[in-house]
């Protein structure tokens, strides 16, 4: 709920795995999603709760070791999402999403501790898991 929209996706995803959830792809499999129709793909408002989201995710979930090792990666993409915004003239609501998610830590810290002590997946195994490629949430194709 703390989400409202935008990587709540992730978020269910991501915890499950730490769980030992799996999860298959099917590459006949096919999906038709309208996405961002109501809002908007580079609106404002997918601008705002994406960043602050992501943030939110990635402080929430990701296993201490990694969350560590990945910080300095995390926030260097947040400064060239937030260079990408600029470029599309949305960079207001990019930063103050970052911003309000800094300010919205102390309870997904509280959460943070609850999905961690509930991971039964090791840190290392989620590492080889993950897309290694810097360049992946910038190229991000629709």
């Amino acid at each position: 709920e703390r989400f409202f929209c935008y990587c709540e996706d992730v978020d269910l995803g991501f915890r499950l795995r730490l769980t030992g959830h799996r999860a298959l792809q099917v590459k006949a499999a096919q999906v038709r999603h309208k996405g961002s129709a109501t809002t908007g793909r580079h609106s404002p408002f997918a601008a705002y709760h994406g960043a602050r989201n992501r943030l939110w995710v990635f402080v929430k979930c990701m296993p201490g070791p990694l969350l560590a090792l990945l910080w300095p990666l995390h926030l260097a993409m947040s400064a060239a999402m937030l260079a990408q915004a600029a470029r599309r003239g949305i960079a207001q609501p990019v930063l103050r999403g970052l911003t309000d998610a800094v300010r919205g830590l102390q309870p997904v810290l509280a959460d943070r501790r609850a999905v961690q002590a509930g991971r039964r997946v090791p840190w290392w195994r989620l590492a080889r898991a993950l897309r290694w490629s810097p360049r992946a949430p910038l190229t991000r194709r629709p």
